[in-house]
């Protein structure tokens, strides 16, 4: 649909608007007193999320929506798989919807908690990477007090299981990433991907001294994420989740990554994903449903 077709059927201004970003490509906007969030219909990522005046979330400068290559930074929706293919390396890493036009399949809410829903059904050539006829839907609601919630659910359309990992891969702004500190993972086992998948347990808090990338196993669903340089924290809860992934790439990775933005953005990120990783698949049978969600308040 077109942008004005958009706005007719599913339009609520000032809550819920549809437009053509300069990142080149269509969004949806949620607004209330306090905050706004927008989501674009390509990938079904959320790009930004503003909470009592401040961008929390982190999108890199060079970030493009037309290019047909995954933007880095917001909330990129990692589904069907999570990280690499389990059996094929040469698919795409985190899944294949990244790149496909989402739909919009509803609006809710009102003025005060408005939502958008956005919808991925598997077509003819996804069966080619992806045996199984499913589908993805992202609900986005931005509630009092600006707090953001999402949900991804997963949906067998077919007629046999699928076994299903996922994740909200969602990227947090922060002021230094070295004064940043992780509440919530303590005593959690964790996967350490920088180890060879070395399984070790998390002490304390998480600090970040160089390159971080782990799964963390189990009880994962209320982490606090405080930015000590900027005097701020983000509650983090999470459902239908027994994993979260922690990550930032440091200075030599993040030069490697080439889609930065910048040398030093790493820095200025931290990623805490809502996940269904390492040994948390799911298996979801024939007309049955899971849904893997996240909530970020300010405080």
């Amino acid at each position: 649909m077109d942008i004005d077709t958009l706005n007719r059927r599913f339009g609520r201004p000032p809550a819920v608007t549809f437009a053509n970003s300069p990142l080149g490509g269509p969004v949806v906007t949620l607004a209330i007193d306090g905050g706004h969030v927008m989501a674009s219909l390509i990938g079904g990522q959320v790009l930004s999320w503003v909470a009592h005046g401040r961008e929390r979330l982190w999108l890199s400068p060079s970030a493009r929506l037309d290019t047909g290559k995954p933007v880095r930074g917001g909330v990129p929706v990692c589904w069907p798989w999570f990280g690499p293919h389990p059996v094929d390396a040469q698919k795409p890493a985190h899944g294949f919807v990244r790149t496909r036009i989402w739909e919009v399949a509803e609006v809710a809410g009102d003025a005060a908690s408005p939502s958008v829903t956005l919808s991925y059904p598997t077509d003819d050539a996804d069966l080619l990477i992806w045996p199984h006829e499913c589908e993805a839907r992202l609900t986005v609601t931005l509630c009092e007090s600006a707090a953001l919630e999402l949900s991804l659910a997963t949906e067998n359309c077919g007629l046999v299981p699928m076994h299903v990992t996922a994740a909200l891969h969602t990227y947090f702004r922060v002021a230094d990433i070295a004064r940043v500190r992780l509440e919530g993972l303590e005593n959690r086992i964790f996967i350490d991907k920088l180890s060879a998948g070395a399984r070790k347990v998390e002490p304390g808090a998480v600090r970040f001294a160089g390159e971080v990338d782990r799964i963390y196993l189990g009880d994962t669903d209320r982490i606090r994420l405080v930015d000590e340089a900027a005097g701020a924290a983000i509650e983090i809860t999470s459902a239908g989740s027994r994993s979260a992934v922690v990550w930032n790439p440091w200075s030599a990775k993040a030069a490697r990554l080439g889609d930065m933005g910048s040398p030093g953005a790493y820095r200025e990120m931290v990623c805490i994903e809502s996940a269904n990783a390492g040994d948390d698949i799911v298996t979801v049978l024939p007309g049955d449903r899971h849904t893997l969600r996240a909530s970020y308040r300010i405080g």
